[in-house]
């Protein structure tokens, strides 16, 4: 890019989360990452220039230099920090407004510090070998796939309903949701290829008919299917087989060695449709190169879960108060580098009073929560035609990337704690009893479909 020569006319909205909004270049395979702001801050940006790029800086070095080495560098594009000009920033503000979904206009995006996180575009085609056939591109919100110890949760329901489906019931409780999805972590890291096929929605909602209409021409050739008379059965369950052999896939590494999920104790949530037959079936287990396997082991470094880890981030905190300059040794903000991640490697088993080992803990507990919160995006690149056997299901081939590796805040733990016990309360209060059905609200939708 010639950061002199930027012009807005060159960038469209591509998308946005919390935290920053994304636009994507029309003819080169970029995207820029900005950060936003809340909406009343506006006229008074929250943040120095100089701290709006070492936050950018710290999300490279924190992808880069720690989960990178946790999650293995196949799966992780850090970009680079972009300083952009001024006037392309606001302009670029101006021009991708209107695009913006509503709710989401309750932040801002920075317009003063020019920073930007320059990365590839997954999406792109450009990426990709041509084919008449762009890619199609999944987003995953895979979210938490275990089930906390009893050792360290004082409410024995954490122990068998997943987190993830205590939230959807938290959220429709009050409001932010209208359904629960049916939708469970621990079916998808499984490993079983059965469990993770969705039974979300009906054939006749809007939202399943434009996703069976970008699918269609993908699939129509698979079986000899050479109508337009495909049931959407039989589309939804070839597409949904590519995508589960992608996210299985253990990509040459180890010869695909497949981990035993036994030792972990029960890895079924009871909130799940599919526990009856997770029950009766058991776990098949993840390749062990596989990136769905690379995201649970880094989200197990969590193995207090916040009630146990609480006592050690408050000795934490206490000592930082006695001692404020310790928050450099302790690499608190960072800097995420080697050093950080041989903190986090090298915790003690067990507990010997010191600040070091509280700090080592409260470091794997923010790492497993980037892990938590991650996203999977998989690039499905069609075969050519001549490669294409009718008799049997469309061949793909495929990579899988792991986004949304922000650090999460030392200071967010207390927020976290509280957060948590708002949702088991909420959901001891109501029993689990909440209407069954698709959820179609806002960010946390499990399956986002980009078409090209």
């Amino acid at each position: 890019m010639e950061l002199d020569k930027m012009d807005e006319n060159d960038w469209k909205y591509h998308g946005e989360g919390n935290k920053s909004l994304v636009v994507s270049h029309v003819q080169h395979p970029r995207v820029l990452r900005l950060l936003k702001y809340p909406a009343e801050d506006s006229e008074n940006p929250p943040q120095t220039a100089e701290q709006a790029y070492r936050q950018i800086q710290n999300i490279v070095d924190f992808s880069s230099n720690v989960m990178s080495s946790l999650l293995g560098e196949k799966f992780i594009h850090s970009g680079e920090v972009v300083k952009l000009p001024l006037e392309f920033v606001r302009q670029l503000s101006i021009k991708v407004q209107h695009q913006r979904p509503a709710w989401r206009c309750d932040k801002v995006m920075d317009i003063y510090s020019g920073c930007a996180l320059c990365l590839p575009n997954l999406t792109s085609p450009a990426l990709h070998q041509p084919t008449h056939t762009p890619p199609l591109c999944i987003e995953i919100k895979p979210k938490c796939g275990f089930l906390p110890s009893p050792k360290h949760v004082s409410k024995d329901i954490k122990t068998k309903v997943c987190r993830y489906c205590m939230h959807q019931h938290y959220k429709v409780a009050n409001g932010k949701w209208k359904r629960r999805s049916f939708y469970c972590p621990l079916d998808l890291f499984s490993g079983s290829l059965k469990q993770p096929h969705s039974k979300e929605g009906s054939d006749e909602s809007p939202d399943m008919n434009s996703l069976l209409h970008h699918l269609r021409p993908y699939f129509l050739h698979a079986n000899n299917r050479m109508n337009c008379h495909v049931t959407c059965k039989a589309v939804l369950n070839d597409f949904i087989q590519v995508l589960v052999n992608a996210l299985l896939s253990s990509g040459g590494g180890d010869g695909g060695v497949v981990a035993d999920r036994q030792a972990e104790g029960r890895s079924f949530c009871e909130a799940s449709i599919f526990n009856k037959e997770r029950i009766r079936h058991g776990s098949r287990g993840l390749p062990t190169d596989s990136v769905l396997f690379r995201i649970l082991q880094t989200q197990m470094l969590d193995t207090l879960d916040i009630e146990g880890l609480y006592p050690l981030y408050r000795q934490v905190e206490q000592h930082l108060q006695g001692f404020p300059k310790e928050r450099t040794r302790l690499q608190i903000e960072g800097p995420y580098n080697e050093a950080f991640l041989e903190k986090l490697q090298k915790c003690p088993a067990e507990d010997d009073g010191s600040v070091e080992y509280a700090v080592a803990k409260v470091h794997q507990y923010r790492v497993a929560m980037t892990a938590k919160d991650c996203s999977i995006m998989v690039a499905l690149v069609p075969s050519s035609e001549e490669e294409e056997d009718n008799e049997k299901p469309p061949a793909f081939s495929y990579s899988a990337s792991i986004l949304d590796l922000d650090p999460k805040p030392f200071d967010s733990i207390p927020r976290q704690l509280r957060l948590d016990q708002k949702i088991v309360t909420c959901y001891l209060r109501t029993g689990g009893a909440l209407p069954k059905g698709p959820v179609r609200e806002k960010e946390d939708c499990t399956l986002l479909f980009h078409p090209m």
